[in-house]
């Protein structure tokens, strides 16, 4: 059977961008961790995921969760910075 960390370990998204997934479309992580996976290789997977972990940023600035919007802000730092995708010219 596989952990949670196996899941996450086979996707090619960080933790953090799975979280984002999971809070986003609100289902556990394992599920997440699979959905994220297809997206980020979908032919619009990068901005895909990058709007998802916007939309999150949005969602928790609304309900005035800082910590959160400081969390998620940094997950898409990270995003950016580690999907080649998207500094290739992907449209913002």
């Amino acid at each position: 059977m596989l952990s949670l960390d196996d899941i996450i370990g086979m996707s090619e998204c960080s933790e953090e961008e799975i979280a984002a997934v999971a809070l986003h479309e609100q289902i556990p992580d394992a599920v997440a961790a699979e959905l994220a996976n297809y997206i980020i290789n979908s032919e619009d997977g990068v901005p895909m995921l990058r709007k998802i972990i916007i939309e999150d940023i949005q969602i928790a600035k609304s309900k005035d969760h800082q910590d959160q919007v400081r969390e998620l802000k940094e997950v898409l730092k990270h995003f950016i910075a580690t999907h080649p995708d998207y500094r290739a010219g992907i449209s913002t």
